[in-house]
């Protein structure tokens, strides 16, 4: 009989810890979803954290297909590369799925500048040319710095939320794919939400903060931050 109830007490033990170690919000599908009390306001008015759902009685086999990425992309731009993304904007039927897709062409000494996905990891796998990438741990780890050159075949994970970049370092163009664990990733280019925000951070802040004259921080804040996104 003793048998019997510590199984149960064990049992019992176990569901309610499985329970507390599921109970938690829901990750972000974008970068904020404000809360609306007046539950009155009209329906055009109100978001949810994500894309509300079609009826499923009424998707077909289009809202699960998207054309077109065999085709390059042009990179004549200030950094040389080029990124098209396939995520719940323009592929709905990832809504609620967790993740998404994106081509990214290079130029020679083409770059896919530092930048986060503030949701999700990304997998990159070359499709052609040469690609020298890496990524920076957080401020807790040392910020050290991992990189790698890939081939063609070749595979490289950038865990979520930490910056990172690709560069081709090859003679000729170079083609990758990247699949992100979100719907939704988002991405942070780092120069220009630094020095390109709207409305501009105050100089001081950043002269303080990377250790340069105020001079070098309003040049840069000048510039046009090109993005590849």
């Amino acid at each position: 009989m003793k048998g019997v109830y510590f199984l149960i007490s064990t049992l019992a033990i176990l569901a309610s810890a499985t329970f507390l170690v599921s109970a938690s919000d829901p990750s972000p599908l974008q970068d904020f979803c404000v809360a609306l009390n007046d539950t009155k306001s009209a329906v055009e008015a109100v978001f949810v954290n994500g894309k509300f759902c079609k009826d499923p009685k009424l998707a077909n086999a289009n809202d699960f297909f998207f054309s077109g990425l065999q085709n390059p992309r042009n990179t004549q731009n200030p950094l040389g590369s080029n990124v098209t993304a396939v995520n719940v904007d323009n592929l709905l039927g990832l809504n609620t799925l967790g993740i998404s897709l994106a081509r990214i062409d290079f130029a020679p000494n083409g770059l896919n500048p530092p930048h986060t996905h503030p949701r999700a990891t990304e997998i990159l796998v070359v499709l052609e040319g040469t690609l020298y990438v890496g990524f920076v741990t957080s401020n807790g780890d040392g910020n050290r710095l991992f990189t790698k050159v890939l081939n063609k075949g070749d595979v490289f994970v950038f865990p979520i939320g930490l910056i990172h970049f690709q560069l081709n370092v090859g003679h000729v163009n170079a083609v990758a794919f990247a699949g992100l664990s979100s719907q939704n990733p988002g991405v942070i280019t780092i120069a220009n939400a630094v020095f390109g925000s709207k409305p501009l951070i105050n100089p001081d802040v950043l002269a303080k903060a990377f250790q340069v004259d105020d001079k070098v921080v309003d040049n840069l804040q000048k510039q046009f931050w090109y993005d590849n996104n």
